[in-house]
């Protein structure tokens, strides 16, 4: 067996018998190996913890500290435990070979020496601790490159941790900015429109108001001094009971009786007219109602009134439908604190969708089986349960909502219109200005066919939001 190692080869000879070591280092010599000696335990404990020996060759009976106490002692030294150890012994007893064995060596020599045994024991042994010192390199050298390779794992997961950190953090922040500009764009869109809005509606309402105001300061002199020149007709005829056949002519012509019963009738409708447009332009006030930087306290159901007013003419039957009915079941309420303007347009969005669902429904692409059916809106109001909020249920038996796209009515460009008839911004902006400009909530509930109902919530008092 060829015994092959970078280092050289150091046997440490440990024997009180001068003989013995001579013995023992001829038999080893030839060998290319180191020989060291000791005649007694302790020098052999301390040359091996200094010498570093790659085996012992270790007599039992020895005077001091015999060859199992040595033995002992090595073990238990971490710089000399993993050093082989063969005892030499002339006993034969297989209870001290156990107890050898047990403390640690590796082998046993019997005296007097075979030195073929000697040298191929020596040889054996010296080739399994190189095995096992080549072995625990490589475990070392193993345990370094998994300990290498689990920190690189360990960074690499860090890293793709941070990484997809980064990622999702990167999005969160591209999604809240796509999100404000939506939002922002939606602002705008909405004071682009209600500015619009309100400055055609107001400006409407102010040209009506001169001349309404005109006629009805002049409306009451006028049927008084109708009354009064009636009243002097009325005079003439008694003092002068036969006027002459000309003016008996145009009184006939004329037809003063039913003219003068007549002309009182036309004042009192002439004032009704009047009535109603100044409710209408009053309305249209109430509508464009410009918002303050604060809130204000509000009467809901003279939004809804003014709102219904501006839809009118989108009520009326038209070639393709009849006329849309519209059922008001008002309770009494108290007004809210809100930005009028924006709730008025929160419920014309409502309302004008309301009425372009029964539109839609006279087209060509209308919803197959859609019964005929008179066309009907109902707008409720109540006060919630909790006594802090108000109850705005706007509702139409249209054609009614897919269930697959309710979800996403809310959302910002999404319409089931048309090109030209929706920007998919309506109910986005209705949602905005309930949820967060006011803190309130809006549900819907639908139905294809039947139709569909909102239902809006509204804090009475003013929230911080």
């Amino acid at each position: 067996m060829t015994i092959s190692c970078d280092k050289s080869v150091q046997i440490l000879i440990v024997d009180d018998n001068p003989t013995n070591l001579k013995v023992l280092s001829n038999a080893l010599q030839g060998n290319d190996w180191t020989m060291l000696v000791a005649t007694d335990g302790v020098s052999a404990i301390e040359q091996a913890h200094y010498a570093q020996p790659s085996l012992i060759l270790l007599d039992v009976m020895m005077p001091g500290i015999d060859g199992f106490e040595t033995c002992k002692r090595l073990k238990t030294d971490v710089k000399t435990q993993a050093i082989p150890i063969i005892f030499m012994t002339a006993l034969a007893d297989a209870e001290y070979k156990v107890q050898g064995l047990e403390m640690g060596a590796v082998d046993y020599i019997t005296k007097p020496f075979q030195q073929q045994e000697v040298v191929a024991r020596v040889k054996l042994h010296l080739h399994l601790q190189f095995l096992s010192q080549e072995l625990e390199e490589k475990n070392k050298r193993l345990t370094q490159e998994i300990t290498e390779k689990t920190i690189a794992e360990s960074r690499l997961q860090q890293l793709t941790q941070e990484l997809e950190h980064r990622v999702e953090q990167r999005t969160t922040e591209l999604s809240e900015s796509l999100n404000q500009l939506q939002q922002t764009q939606i602002q705008l869109i909405q004071s682009e429109k209600m500015s619009a809005l309100g400055n055609l509606v107001a400006g409407v309402a102010h040209e009506l108001n001169n001349p309404i105001s005109f006629l009805q300061g002049n409306l009451e002199p006028l049927r008084e001094y109708t009354r009064d020149l009636l009243a002097l007709i009325k005079s003439y005829q008694k003092t002068f009971p036969n006027p002459g056949e000309a003016i008996q002519k145009q009184i006939e012509t004329i037809e003063l009786d039913f003219l003068s019963q007549d002309l009182e009738k036309i004042l009192a409708s002439w004032a009704t007219g009047m009535e109603r447009i100044y409710t209408i332009s009053d309305s249209l006030r109430i509508f464009s109602r410009a918002d303050k930087e604060h809130k204000v306290s509000f009467d809901v159901h003279d939004g809804l009134n003014s709102t219904l007013l501006i839809l009118r003419h989108r009520l009326r039957a038209n070639e393709n439908r009849p006329a849309i009915e519209v059922k008001k079941y008002y309770q009494d309420i108290p007004e809210i604190e809100c930005f009028a303007g924006q709730l008025n347009q929160v419920f014309m969005n409502l309302l004008a969708n309301a009425i372009d669902t029964f539109d839609d429904i006279s087209q060509p692409s209308s919803v197959k089986g859609h019964k005929t059916q008179s066309h009907l809106i109902t707008i409720s109001t109540d006060l919630a349960k909790d006594e802090k909020s108000i109850l705005i249920k706007i509702e139409d038996n249209g054609a009614g909502i897919d269930e697959a796209i309710k979800p996403r009515i809310f959302d910002h460009l999404f319409t089931t219109k048309e090109v030209g008839r929706g920007t998919g911004l309506g109910l986005a902006i209705v949602r905005q200005i309930l949820v967060d400009k006011h803190g309130g909530s809006i549900d819907v509930e639908s139905t294809v066919g039947q139709g569909t109902s909102f239902t809006v919530i509204l804090p009475i008092q003013s929230l911080t939001i």
